[in-house]
C-alpha cells in the first residue's frame, strides 16, 4: 500500500520501516560472504542473539517462516509429527511448508487465545508410537501468540510443558517471533524463556523495526545442520551483514520502546470497548496485538468500513478483526483508530 499519510495502518508490525539511524548503521556495516560463513556483522548478530537466549549458536535467516521450518526440522524426522495448538502460526500461516518440504505431519491441541493446559497437550504426546502410528518428534509453542491476540504464555505453563516433553525425549521448539514483546511485558529475561527450548526462532522485522530477518538459536550441532538445510532450501545469502546491522541496531535501540506499542494497543482496545463492549475485554490485551470480535457481522465487512475512515486492519478469521500497534504509529493515532473501529462495530451491531 503506497504512502497515505491520512491512514493509520495497523495490519501488522511488519510494516515498520528502518529509521535513519538504522539506515546509517546498515551503510557502515562491515560485510563478507555469509555462505562462506565470513560476514562479521552476521557473526556478531548470531553471537549476541544466542547469548541473549541462553544458547550456544545461532543462524540468521531471511524470514521467521524459514527459521521455524529449520528449527522444527532439526528436531523432527520425516514421517514424525510436530504438535502445536490449533491457532499456531506454524500450523495456520506457513503454507503447509513443514509437510510439503520436510515430510512432517502435524496434530493440534485446542487452546483459548493460544494458551492450553498440560493435560490437553500431554494427551497427544506419543514419543514412540511403534510401527503403526506416528511418533511425536517435537512440540511447538508460540510466545507471544499471534492469532491468540498477542497473549503471553505463562512461564509456569511453559516450564511444565517443556519439562514433560524433555522427560519423554520429545523436542521443544519455540516460535518466539514476538518473544521480545513477552519479555518486555513480563520482565522475564529472554534467557529464561530461551533455555526451556531446544530451538528458538526470534524475529527482528516486526516490532523491533528491522527490514529483514529472523534468527534461529540452538546447540552448535543443531545450528550446523540448520545451516546446511538453509542452503539446500535456497536460503543462503552473501553480504547479509548489511541487513544484520539493522537487527543489531534494533537490539541496541528499539527493545525498550516495545512498551510504548503495548500502551498504544491498550488505548486502542479501551476506545473500542467504550463503544462496543461485547467486542473485547481490554484487560486481556497484554502486548501489541488486539483481537476484536465482529459479532454477527463478517470481519471483512468491518475491515472495509474502517478502511473507508482511514484505518487499515486485518480480518484474521470469519468474525475476528486484528489490529497490531508498532513503532511507526503514534499513541494518538491508535487511540483514534480505536474510536473508529468501535463506532463501526457499534453501528454494524445495531444494523444487524
Amino acid at each position: 500500500m503506497p504512502d497515505q499519510p491520512d491512514r493509520t495502518d495497523l495490519r501488522s508490525d511488519t510494516l515498520t520501516r528502518p529509521t535513519e539511524a538504522m539506515r546509517q548503521a546498515m551503510l557502515a556495516a562491515p560485510v563478507g560472504d555469509d555462505v562462506y560463513d565470513e560476514d562479521p556483522t552476521v557473526h556478531e548478530l548470531e553471537r549476541r542473539t544466542a547469548a541473549l537466549l541462553g544458547h550456544e549458536a545461532a543462524l540468521y535467516c531471511a524470514t521467521g517462516s524459514l527459521s521455524n521450518l529449520l528449527g522444527v526440522r532439526a528436531l523432527v524426522e520425516p514421517g514424525q509429527e510436530v504438535l502445536c495448538d490449533v491457532e499456531a502460526h506454524v500450523a495456520r500461516a506457513e503454507m503447509g511448508a513443514h509437510a510439503a518440504v520436510h515430510g512432517l505431519t502435524m496434530r493440534t491441541w485446542p487452546s483459548e487465545r493460544g494458551i492450553s493446559s498440560l493435560e490437553r497437550i500431554e494427551a497427544l504426546l506419543s514419543p514412540d508410537a511403534g510401527p503403526y502410528l506416528v511418533s511425536t518428534g517435537a512440540i511447538a509453542l508460540e510466545n507471544t501468540h499471534n492469532f491468540g491476540g498477542g497473549t503471553v504464555q505463562p512461564l509456569d505453563h511453559l516450564r511444565e510443558v517443556t519439562d514433560r516433553a524433555a522427560e519423554l525425549g520429545i523436542g521443544r521448539h519455540l516460535d518466539g517471533a514476538r518473544l521480545w514483546n513477552a519479555a518486555v511485558a513480563t520482565g522475564v529475561p529472554l534467557e529464561t524463556y530461551g533455555r526451556l527450548f531446544d530451538t528458538v526462532s526470534v524475529c527482528f522485522s516486526k516490532g523491533m523495526g528491522a527490514p529483514v530477518g529472523s534468527v534461529l538459536v540452538g546447540s552448535a550441532d543443531v545450528v550446523a545442520r540448520a545451516r546446511v538445510w538453509r542452503k539446500r532450501l535456497g536460503g543462503g545469502w552473501r553480504q547479509a551483514g548489511i541487513l544484520a546491522a539493522a537487527c543489531l541496531h534494533a537490539l541496541d535501540h528499539h527493545l525498550p520502546s516495545l512498551a510504548a506499542d503495548h500502551e498504544a494497543a491498550r488505548a486502542l482496545a479501551e476506545e473500542v470497548a467504550d463503544r462496543a463492549p461485547a467486542a473485547l475485554d481490554p484487560g486481556r490485551v497484554e502486548t501489541n496485538i488486539v483481537a476484536v470480535s465482529s459479532g454477527t457481522v463478517p470481519a471483512r465487512e468491518v475491515v472495509a468500513a474502517a478502511l473507508e475512515r482511514g484505518v487499515v486492519l486485518s480480518a484474521v478469521g470469519p468474525r475476528t478483526v486484528r489490529a497490531v500497534t508498532h513503532r511507526d504509529v503514534t499513541l494518538e493515532q491508535c487511540r483514534s483508530a480505536g474510536v473508529v473501529l468501535g463506532e463501526v462495530l457499534s453501528r454494524a451491531a445495531r444494523a444487524a
